[in-house]
């Protein structure tokens, strides 16, 4: 459960304050554009960071690591709900991303120091249902909160969320790596695991395998305001739907992951995952090539797309975690920055691309897939 909660951190941070997009820049006399960039700057600071919060876990242990990312994150959260500029409040979003990733890295390296491999898979499935419960419950929270508090109290309620996670863990996480095992933090240390784990083409590729893929559904809750409130019609308190169907796929998914471990080989399920999505991908394309948008048809495709994602991706982040099994911390740190910075870029670049255009949506959501793909087809055709 504790786990679960630092692995929600980041994902509950974006998807609150969607709903109150259109009124934040309002008030802030913000242009669409300047708004992307609270998005943008968030996940490149959570990118950023994440290349340091597991060499930090490897070095001093995972607890510090943890509870200093949380302080850090709710001193943040305050300075966004006291932000009377766009500047400033892009400013503490990039604190905010740079930060929440200290719980969702170290969470991983804590599920495979304590357990082992089809206990891990178990786990780290349930970890990913948690990871669909708070985001359906967060644009809802944004959205009445926006509605009758103002935009101010998401960021105040956040700052709670902050709190409450470090009284918790600092009472009740464990601390799972024993001294003994602990790396130094010394620059060239660092630099050596990083040129040793970016060399490995496998580790790059499996990488690859499980961040990209996740963008192909997470374009669309980029795009959320301008897709659900422009192209479909809905309005702020209606996002619900969409985040709720949605994170019903990652949930049934993430489920069946959990329970096929141990009894169905991973190549296997990583296959059924991917097919779910290639089939999807290419059905999404076809709806919106033919049909008006509406939201009775065109919420179903993102939900079954994320259904497969959350098939196949615990299986896919433990064969990234076992492949440094001596450096689970940096592993961990680089599989989420690479993920995180192709996050930012679909926030930064792609997505105010083509978030006009329903078609456009449905294609690049299949080429991210593709990306993905592709880099599990190069790992399945080598020997492990």
């Amino acid at each position: 459960m504790l786990l679960a909660c630092l692995g929600t951190l980041g994902p509950f941070s974006i998807d609150t304050y969607l709903p109150a997009f259109q009124g934040i820049a309002q008030s802030l006399g913000a242009t669409p554009a300047q708004m992307q960039q609270t998005l943008s700057a968030y996940l490149f600071g959570f990118a950023l960071m994440n290349l340091f919060h597991g060499a930090l876990s490897d070095a001093l242990g995972r607890r510090p690591v943890v509870l200093a990312g949380l302080t850090v994150f709710t001193l943040a959260s305050v300075g966004c709900a006291m932000s009377e500029s766009i500047g400033a409040l892009v400013g503490f979003r990039a604190l905010q991303g740079m930060s929440a990733g200290a719980g969702v890295v170290v969470s991983r390296a804590i599920i495979r120091d304590m357990f082992p491999p089809s206990d891990s898979q178990r786990v780290m499935s349930q970890v990913t249902i948690f990871f669909g419960v708070a985001p359906a419950i967060a644009p809802v929270m944004g959205g009445f909160l926006f509605v009758h508090l103002g935009w101010h109290s998401i960021f105040w309620v956040l700052s709670g969320v902050g709190l409450l996670l470090i009284a918790i863990n600092a009472r009740w996480l464990p601390e799972s790596l024993h001294a003994s095992q602990r790396q130094s933090f010394h620059p060239m240390h660092l630099m050596r695991g990083y040129a040793e784990l970016l060399g490995n083409a496998r580790f790059i590729a499996l990488v690859f395998a499980s961040g990209v893929p996740f963008n192909g559904m997470f374009l669309y809750v980029l795009s959320a305001p301008e897709w659900l409130g422009t192209h479909l019609g809905m309005g702020p308190t209606q996002f619900f739907w969409f985040f709720g169907m949605t994170i019903s796929g990652i949930m049934c998914g993430a489920f069946i992951s959990g329970r096929l471990a141990g009894r169905v080989p991973p190549r296997r399920q990583i296959r059924w995952g991917f097919s779910v999505m290639v089939v999807v991908s290419l059905v999404n394309v076809g709806l919106n090539l033919t049909l008006t948008p509406h939201p009775g048809w065109a919420l179903l495709p993102v939900a079954l797309f994320a259904f497969g994602w959350a098939l196949m991706v615990p299986v896919v982040t433990l064969m990234v975690l076992d492949l440094a099994p001596e450096r689970r911390g940096m592993a961990s740190s680089l599989q989420a920055c690479v993920g995180s910075a192709a996050n930012g870029v679909v926030a930064g670049v792609v997505a105010p691309l083509v978030m006009h255009s329903t078609v456009a949506l449905a294609l690049a959501s299949l080429g991210l897939m593709s990306v993905g793909l592709v880099a599990w087809y190069w790992v399945r055709r080598r020997p492990t």
